[in-house]
């Protein structure tokens, strides 16, 4: 009898539980529209997409908010961060990142540290902006290449129009409001932060294709409701066990990486996502598409 009134609920609820992915969905593509038009991109990017100055320097008695207030007149976008031991937890100096050519913000670090800055005591990279614009420019298109060939296999998989667009559909969800959320953020990406995102294409879309196997095979016995939770047991408990495994890391390295920080903070946001884009979204589209064929 409670089975048979929690499939009622559902029958009647699925439709109007897409109510809430398609405004985030909606929200989504016109908060980036605009971002687009005040920002010129999508993100929010590093010296290591726009082009800058990474000065590390290896000196741990050196007092940081003493360094930030000295430069940050002069250098706005000036992010200095501490550097540890990952092992030990002590720290080991810090790093200075600015847009700013090496010739002016060395001689001006220089200055407040009160000493010269050697192959000894410091390293110091810089990239032109060009050089990272153009590496940026194709990692994008590396990512827009990637999303487009695991459309192509999906559809190759299911060889059937609508499921396949469903499950494409719900990826293209999970990243656009997983970019959102970065830029709500105020994340400066990196090179890793793209890279992540690539990752991410890959995580949205192995809960759909389970689920959409689960509903549109022949052979698998039991009515739709009860595939959708067959297939929901075994998703569900893939994604938080991932989920698990990204937050862990995340608090381990929190502290330690910029780059593996910022890495696993994309996948923890995209995780959230996926299960709402897949178990309301997915399932909600793919039962509705479902009844319509049995009709």
């Amino acid at each position: 009898m409670e089975e048979q009134k929690s499939k009622n609920w559902y029958d009647k609820a699925h439709k109007i539980a897409l109510i809430l992915p398609a405004l985030f969905l909606l929200f989504s593509i016109f908060y980036l529209y605009n971002f687009t038009q005040r920002n010129g991109d999508i993100i929010y990017k590093d010296v290591t997409l726009t082009g800058g100055t990474t000065i590390t320097i290896f000196d741990s008695n050196q007092n940081i908010e003493k360094i930030i207030s000295g430069l940050k007149a002069e250098f706005p976008d000036l992010k200095v961060r501490e550097i540890s031991d990952i092992l030990t937890g002590k720290s080991s100096g810090f790093s200075v990142t600015t847009k700013a050519e090496v010739e002016k913000i060395k001689p001006a670090l220089e200055k407040l540290l009160g000493y010269q800055l050697t192959d000894k005591n410091s390293s110091i990279e810089f990239s032109g902006a060009s050089l990272s614009s153009g590496f940026y420019y194709q990692l994008r298109y590396a990512l827009i290449l990637s999303f487009i060939l695991m459309a192509i296999v999906v559809f190759a998989i299911f060889r059937n129009f609508m499921p396949s667009l469903i499950v494409v559909l719900c990826a293209f969800a999970d990243i656009m409001m997983t970019i959102v959320t970065v830029d709500l953020l105020g994340i400066q990406l990196s090179s890793a932060g793209v890279i992540a995102f690539l990752m991410l294409i890959g995580y949205s879309v192995d809960t759909d294709i389970l689920l959409t196997t689960r509903l549109i095979k022949k052979e698998e016995g039991g009515t739709i409701n009860q595939r959708i939770y067959d297939a929901f047991k075994t998703g569900i408990t893939m994604t938080l066990t991932s989920i698990a495994a990204v937050a862990v890391s995340l608090i381990l390295i929190y502290n330690f990486s910029d780059t593996l920080r910022q890495i696993f903070t994309i996948l923890l946001i995209g995780l959230g996502f996926d299960i709402l884009n897949t178990w309301v979204s997915n399932a909600s589209l793919l039962k509705w598409y479902m009844e319509i064929k049995k009709k």
